[in-house]
C-alpha cells in the first residue's frame, strides 16, 4: 500500500504490520488470561507537508496506532520508518532528538493542560525542553507562538480555567508547535467542542499547515471533519484497516461496506431520512471471530468471510479495500 506513485518525495512517516496487543490479567497473581488485539497489522504512510485521517467507531483502535507510530507506546511487532529512519526499537535517549519533531494535539483541551502552570510556563517548557537557555528569547517566542495560535500574548500571565474549550485547544496547538515539529498527531482535537469552534480549531490547524510545511496524522470519528481536513483516508474497524485511498476518491466512490455504512450513519447537511445504524454488535477485541473482522455485521457476507482473513487489496489506483466480495477475488 503506497501513495508513492503520485508523489515522489519519500514519506515523512512509514508503518507496516503495526501490532500491539494489551495482556487481560485476573486473579490474585494477576496473571494473563487473554489478549486485547488492539492493533492487528496496520500499514499506512504520509507524506511530508499532507495529512491522512484515521477514521472509525470508537474502541477501533486508532488512538492505539497514533501512539504506536509516535513511540509513544512500543509496537509487538511491524515497523516506524520516520524520514527513512528505522525508530520501532530505538532507545529513549537516541529517540529524544526525533521526539521534538512529533508533537501531539490532544482531546481534551482542559485535561491536557496543567491547571498550575500559567499558559506561558506551558508553552515555554517546550522551549527549554529544545535547550533555549536564554529567557528574554524564550518570553518573545511564547509571545510569537501564542499570536500563531490566535490568542494575544497578554494571556501567558493566565491559567486554563480562566479560558473556553477552544482557547484551551489553541494554547495546546502553541506548545505543540513550541519545539518547531514536522509531524503532529492531532487525536480527535475538535470531538470535545462546540460546532462553531470547530470550525476555527480546523481552520487554524489548515493554516499553520499551510504556513509551517506541517504534516497531520488526524484522528476522528467525523467523517465530514475527516473529509476537510485530509488528503488521505484510513478507514479502521477491531484494529484493521478496512479501505485506505486518496479523500476525493473514497468520498465520491467509498467501497468496503463500512465505509458504506459510516457514511450512511453520518448526518448530511439539510438530511431528512432516518439515519441508518449499523446492525450487530462489534466483536470482542478479546476474541475475535476467525476470518473478516466485520462478518458479523456485513450485509455482504459469505461462508469465506468466516474462513479466511484478506489482505489489502488494491482495486484501483492507490484505492485499498479489505474485502473478498468487493476485490472479485
Amino acid at each position: 500500500m503506497t501513495n508513492e506513485q503520485t508523489t515522489s518525495n519519500r514519506p515523512l512517516l512509514k508503518v507496516r504490520g503495526l501490532k500491539k496487543y494489551f495482556p487481560v490479567r485476573r486473579g490474585f497473581l494477576q496473571r494473563t488470561k487473554a489478549w486485547v488485539k488492539a492493533v492487528d497489522g496496520v500499514d499506512f504512510e504520509i507524506t511530508k507537508g499532507q495529512t491522512l485521517g484515521l477514521v472509525g467507531e470508537s474502541g477501533c483502535g486508532k488512538s492505539t496506532v497514533a501512539r504506536l507510530a509516535l513511540r509513544l507506546l512500543d509496537p509487538d511487532s511491524g515497523y516506524i520508518l520516520y524520514e527513512g529512519v528505522d525508530i520501532t526499537r530505538l532507545s529513549e535517549k537516541d529517540m529524544k532528538p526525533i521526539r521534538k519533531q512529533m508533537q501531539i494535539v490532544f482531546q481534551d483541551p482542559f485535561g491536557s493542560l496543567n491547571p498550575r502552570m500559567t499558559i506561558g510556563q506551558t508553552v515555554e517548557e517546550g522551549l527549554r525542553v529544545a535547550g533555549i537557555r536564554d529567557r528574554a528569547e524564550r518570553k518573545e517566542r511564547v509571545s510569537a507562538l501564542l499570536q500563531m495560535a490566535g490568542l494575544s500574548p497578554e494571556v501567558a500571565d493566565r491559567y486554563p480555567h480562566e479560558f473556553s474549550g477552544g482557547q484551551r485547544q489553541r494554547v495546546g496547538i502553541a506548545r505543540a508547535l513550541s519545539v518547531q515539529p514536522s509531524l503532529v498527531l492531532c487525536d480527535e482535537p475538535v470531538s470535545a467542542l462546540d460546532v462553531s469552534i470547530q470550525a476555527q480549531i480546523l481552520n487554524l490547524l489548515k493554516e499553520l499547515q499551510e504556513k509551517l510545511g506541517l504534516t497531520y496524522l488526524f484522528i476522528s470519528h467525523d467523517l465530514n471533519v475527516v473529509g476537510y481536513m485530509s488528503d488521505w483516508v484510513a478507514v479502521m474497524y477491531l484494529g484493521h484497516i478496512m479501505e485506505y485511498a486518496p479523500a476525493e476518491e473514497l468520498f465520491v466512490r467509498p467501497l468496503h461496506p463500512y465505509t458504506k455504512a459510516l457514511f450512511d450513519a453520518a448526518p448530511k447537511p439539510g438530511q431528512q431520512v432516518e439515519l441508518k445504524p449499523l446492525s450487530g454488535d462489534v466483536p470482542s477485541p478479546i476474541d475475535p471471530p476467525p476470518g473478516c473482522k466485520f462478518q458479523g455485521r456485513c450485509p455482504l457476507v459469505e461462508a469465506r468471510c468466516g474462513r479466511e482473513e484478506i489482505d489489502l487489496v488494491e482495486i484501483d489506483t492507490n484505492h485499498f479495500v479489505r474485502c473478498w466480495k468487493v476485490a472479485g477475488t
